[in-house]
């Protein structure tokens, strides 16, 4: 009976309570296949991106950088502004780019986290730097209405634990409950220990196994979920090698952010055995590389375009309508919309465009209606 219980005991025991923790184990078989391919992919990649000329290198690296920080803050449901998340990188990366806006203290800060992981990346991670990036997330000492300990680790007590909850009030559900906030300097030192050593794992599997670690402590107040997912970005740039970005896995689990809550969960109430989390974490990023490189082929199309366009004396109404139709222009474009756009009268704007036209840039749409739409000439690129 007692070893039933001791049974039932450890099966409701979270992963850091279990006997061994925290020497995780995986069985490598599961997922070897996918990290040579991962391996390749990031290979080829990396290849393409040094390829780019400086200019083309940092675009890319400012589009990818901007989405992994909004889309890291969205996953804990904090809506961070476009332009100003943009406008903040470009300016602390020396690009000159229009459009740039000021942009609030809360976001300069998780800017700087963000440069300081990648461009960094081989630097040791220590106390120090965590509680820097912590500060850096919040620096009103406030997540929300609520203060909280910034700049250090938690010391919530016992009787009020540090808990992942979800549902009303009176109808909560404890997905997670963190180490007591007493263990976490020496579970702290445990991990940046392990993070900082070179050993045998390949950085990817180390990457995913920084990830888990670091949120299963929960060592802050607030903002744990956007700093793990900091450090296996850190762990990840020392995987690739370069001191840029290229690739958003945060993007890629907020596309996917449900799957991503329930295999957390289920691995910090299973074993230390952490294969399926290592297999989940290495298909989430294999998805987010297969992005990258649709959207690297997206920016050297891009450049294709311009060096075309480059042989045509355009005006600035003309340059800043071909650059959003080879961005991200929404819906369809008229001479109305290209007049409200440019800020110039309708017939200026008809003149503008069938000069593109002449030139062969753009083309009438077949489709008939009230309005006539245009669209770029698809540029032919050699294979």
């Amino acid at each position: 009976m007692r070893i039933l219980d001791a049974q039932i005991a450890e099966i409701n025991m979270y992963i850091y309570q279990k006997s061994g923790w925290p020497s995780f184990t995986w069985d490598q078989e599961k997922f070897y296949q996918t990290l040579v391919n991962l391996t390749y992919k990031q290979g080829h990649l990396i290849g393409q991106m040094e390829a780019l000329g400086f200019a083309l290198r940092d675009e890319a690296s400012l589009n990818t950088m901007t989405m992994e920080i909004l889309k890291s803050n969205e996953i804990e449901g904090e809506i961070l502004d476009y332009a100003q998340v943009r406008s903040s990188i470009a300016r602390r990366l020396g690009m000159d780019i229009a459009g740039l806006v000021p942009s609030e203290r809360d976001v300069d800060g998780v800017v700087e986290v963000m440069l300081d992981a990648t461009k960094n990346f081989q630097d040791e991670l220590n106390e120090e730097r965590l509680f820097a990036w912590h500060s850096a997330h919040f620096p009103t000492g406030r997540s929300g209405m609520s203060k909280i300990i910034v700049g250090n680790w938690r010391n919530n007590e016992p009787q009020d634990p540090m808990q992942v909850v979800s549902g009303a009030i009176g109808k909560e559900k404890v997905h997670f409950q963190a180490p007591e906030a007493k263990v976490i300097p020496k579970e702290m030192t445990n991990f940046l220990e392990w993070f900082n050593k070179n050993e045998e794992h390949h950085k990817i599997i180390k990457a995913a196994v920084a990830h888990l670690w670091f949120v299963t402590l929960h060592p802050f107040d607030d903002g744990n979920g956007r700093i793990s997912r900091t450090i296996a970005d850190m762990m990840l740039t020392r995987s690739d090698g370069v001191p840029y970005r290229f690739y958003s896995m945060s993007a890629q689990i907020r596309k996917q952010r449900s799957a991503y809550y329930d295999i957390l969960e289920r691995t910090q109430k299973g074993t230390l055995d952490i294969t399926n989390w290592i297999v989940w974490f290495l298909e989430c990023l294999e998805n987010a590389l297969t992005h990258a490189e649709e959207s690297l082929a997206n920016i050297i199309y891009k450049a294709h375009y311009w060096n075309r366009l480059s042989q045509l004396t355009l005006n600035d109404r003309q340059k800043k309508l071909l650059n959003m139709l080879l961005g991200d222009f929404v819906g369809k474009l008229t001479s109305s919309k290209w007049a409200k756009i440019a800020n110039c009268s309708q017939d200026t704007a008809g003149r503008d465009i069938q000069n593109l036209i002449f030139h062969g840039v753009l083309e009438k749409e077949p489709e008939g209606g009230r309005s006539t739409n245009y669209s770029l000439v698809p540029l032919k690129l050699k294979k």
